[in-house]
């Protein structure tokens, strides 16, 4: 996995940093999305929430993880696919926020339909984010 995310940051014209590493790491193992304070909680030891902060806005931007709302105006991350690149995210897919675990999953299966917006208007990202209760709490 460590030469995966290694050429995963090469390839992105990124050092090859413990923090990077780590974080990425973290977001190659998790089957959700994942807050700051997720992340944060599992490298609380090695890194700072600065150099944790300052490692996902350069994820972002360079198109490696991807932002995704939630209602209460906090943003959680989760992997991108191979064909997001700096300032061109690709992932027109459905988040699904579980109300009972908190879990974020992305439903990549399902893609967020074309909206025709007013002329003179350009749109960057369009966020389609459900909730309700996850196949395993409503088992």
């Amino acid at each position: 996995m460590k030469t995966e995310i290694a050429e995963i940051l090469k390839r992105n014209q990124l050092s090859v940093t413990d923090s990077r590493t780590s974080i990425l790491e973290l977001f190659r193992s998790s089957k959700s999305a994942l807050a700051h304070a997720d992340i944060e909680k599992k490298t609380s030891e090695q890194f700072d929430r600065v150099t944790i902060y300052r490692t996902l806005q350069t994820f972002v931007e360079k198109g490696i993880v991807h932002t995704i709302p939630t209602a209460d105006n906090s943003v959680l991350y989760a992997l991108c696919k191979d064909n997001c690149s700096q300032g061109h995210h690709h992932d027109n897919h459905v988040h699904f926020i579980c109300d009972d675990c908190g879990v974020t999953y992305c439903l990549e299966h399902i893609s967020i339909p074309n909206v025709q917006v007013p002329e003179g208007f350009i749109t960057k990202q369009t966020d389609l984010v459900m909730s309700g209760q996850c196949d395993k709490c409503n088992a």
